[in-house]
């Protein structure tokens, strides 16, 4: 899967079910994520590689490989990576503009029956 350019600086491959997303997110050196909120959405952050100050409110926290972060629904948060960073991202629920091919995965029942499939 090639990565989606979700906003400059920011590649994104993101797959989701019906209630959970995950998402390889890289962000290239200098890139800053405005100021903004997911109010639908709870969201974990694992940074892999690399480094961002996150600002929540007035605070600022730099994080690094190794960190994990939580935001809850509806937080304002601000990222910024002078060097770059690579995480991995878990959102509940999924946030559809966030996945352009939301119909190329599958979603199994409770029985293993298929509810879709595209190939």
């Amino acid at each position: 899967m090639e990565p989606h350019a979700l906003f400059p600086g920011v590649g994104l491959r993101a797959i989701g079910g019906e209630q959970v997303m995950l998402c390889h997110v890289v962000y290239a050196p200098g890139t800053t994520v405005a100021r903004h909120a997911h109010p639908t959405a709870e969201q974990v952050m694992w940074i892999i590689e690399g480094d961002v100050t996150m600002t929540v409110g007035d605070e600022q926290k730099k994080l690094g490989a190794g960190d994990v972060v939580v935001v809850n629904r509806g937080v304002e948060h601000e990222l910024h990576s002078e060097n770059g960073m690579t995480f991995i991202e878990a959102l509940a629920p999924v946030l559809k503009d966030h996945v352009p091919d939301s119909d190329r995965f599958l979603v199994l029942g409770e029985q293993g029956d298929s509810l879709h499939a595209d190939h």
